[in-house]
C-alpha cells in the first residue's frame, strides 16, 4: 500500500484522475491521489522532486526500464533548442542531471541513452600500478614463464603479491591464452604400474616442419615396461589415423595393450577413446612429465634419425623400418639395465 501525503490539495473530480477508482480499491485510489500531486508539482516553476516513500532514497541507481527512454528524450530537447531548466522542469529532473545526460549523449538519431553500470571503478585492496607493471616486465623477459614462477619471483624481491593477482593480472593483459570451451576434461582413473609388458603404453605423436603451414607428423608408441617402441609418419593427424596406427602397432606387438596412455592432443580424442577398446588414460593437463619415457623417445629419434632425412613421408618410413629393429634388438638402454627390448620380452614371453 502506497503511504499517505501530508497536506495532500484539494483533488479534482475523478474525471481528471489517471485511473478511476475501483469499488472497494483504496490502493488505487492513494495511487491516483499520488500522481496528480506530482504532476500538479512537476509543472510549477521548482524541478519536481519524487516525493518521500515512492522512491528509495538510498538507492545509487535506478533499475526503470524506461529511463533510457526519458534521458534522450531530455537530449532531443536541448537539441530543439529549449534550455536546461526548461527541460528539468518538463520532465522532473534537476538541472544538473539534464547537464550530465547531454554531455555523455552520442551525436546523432538515438531512441535511448543507456543506464551505466554500478559497478565500481576501483577497489581499496587493489595493488599498486607499478607491481602490475612488474609482473608484465617479467612475463615479457622470462619468454612467457609460468605465472607460478613470476610470483617466486616477486618474492625473492620482497614484493608481497598473491599467486592468484599475478593470474588475473597477466588473464586481464592478454599475456594467459584462454582456455578453450571445446576442451573437454577427460577422467583417466589412476595410472597403473608396468608390472609385465603392455600394463602401461604411452602414445604420442611428434612433427617435422615442411613450411610456415604444412607438417609431417610421426606417431610414437613405447611400452613402459620393457621399452619396445613403434613409429610411423604420416601426412595428417586425426582420430582415425591415430586408431589405425595403435592397431598396426599391436599387430607389430607380440603382446596386448592393457592400458594405453597419451596427452590431450586432438588425435586422442573421445572418437579415438571410445573405438580403441582398450582402457585409454590422459594424462594431467600441462604435465608431460607424466609421459616421460615417450617424450625420451621423441628426442631420441629426432636426433639419432629424423634430424638426418629428407622430409618425406615415404623415405622417413622407410628408414623407419630399420630404425625401430636397431632401437628394439641392438641399442642398449640405460633404463633396463643395458638391456635390449627384445632381452626383456624373451625373459617374460619364450616364444619372442
Amino acid at each position: 500500500m502506497f503511504p499517505l501525503l501530508i497536506n495532500l490539495p484539494a483533488l479534482p473530480p475523478a474525471s481528471r484522475l489517471k485511473c478511476q477508482p475501483l469499488a472497494g480499491s483504496r490502493e488505487l485510489f492513494y495511487h491516483n491521489t499520488i500522481i496528480y500531486f506530482c504532476e500538479d508539482r512537476r509543472n510549477g516553476p521548482i524541478a519536481w522532486n519524487h516525493p518521500r516513500g515512492i522512491m528509495d532514497k538510498n538507492m545509487p541507481y535506478t533499475t526503470n526500464p524506461n529511463l533510457p527512454r526519458v534521458r534522450m528524450k531530455a537530449v532531443m530537447l536541448l537539441r530543439q533548442g529549449w534550455s536546461t531548466r526548461k527541460v528539468a522542469r518538463h520532465l522532473g529532473f534537476s538541472q544538473s542531471v539534464i547537464v550530465k545526460w547531454n554531455k555523455r549523449a552520442p551525436q546523432g538519431n538515438f531512441s535511448e541513452l543507456a543506464t551505466r553500470s554500478s559497478r565500481p571503478r576501483s577497489h581499496p585492496n587493489t595493488i599498486d600500478w607499478k607491481v602490475k607493471r612488474k609482473i608484465i616486465n617479467l612475463r615479457i623477459k622470462t619468454n612467457g614463464r609460468c605465472s607460478e614462477v613470476i610470483h617466486q619471483m616477486l618474492l625473492n624481491e620482497d614484493i608481497k603479491v598473491s599467486l592468484n593477482t599475478v593470474k588475473r593480472t597477466l588473464r586481464r593483459n592478454q599475456l594467459i591464452k584462454p582456455r578453450s570451451p571445446w576442451k573437454k576434461y577427460h577422467l583417466s582413473g589412476e595410472r597403473p604400474e608396468a608390472v609385465k609388458p603392455g600394463d602401461l603404453v604411452q602414445v604420442d605423436t611428434t612433427h617435422l616442419w615442411l613450411s610456415n603451414k604444412e607438417r609431417i607428423y610421426v606417431y610414437t608408441l613405447i611400452d613402459v615396461y620393457s621399452r619396445w617402441v613403434y613409429a610411423q609418419a604420416t601426412k595428417k593427424i586425426s582420430g582415425g589415423e591415430t586408431l589405425r596406427f595403435v592397431k598396426m602397432a599391436k599387430r607389430k606387438a607380440s603382446f596386448d595393450f592393457t592400458c594405453i596412455q597419451s596427452d590431450h592432443g586432438p588425435e586422442f580424442s573421445k572418437y579415438f577413446t571410445h573405438m580403441i577398446k582398450t582402457r585409454h588414460r590422459h594424462i594431467r593437463v600441462r604435465k608431460p612429465n607424466d609421459n616421460a619415457h615417450i617424450e625420451r623417445f621423441n628426442r631420441t629419434i629426432k636426433h639419432e634419425l629424423l634430424n638426418q632425412l629428407p622430409k618425406d613421408v615415404r623415405v622417413i618410413n622407410r628408414q623407419l623400418k630399420k630404425y625401430l629393429r636397431y632401437y628394439n634388438q641392438e641399442r642398449l638402454h640405460l633404463g633396463i639395465n643395458l638391456q635390449t627390448p627384445w632381452q626383456i620380452l624373451a625373459k617374460v614371453i619364450p616364444s619372442y
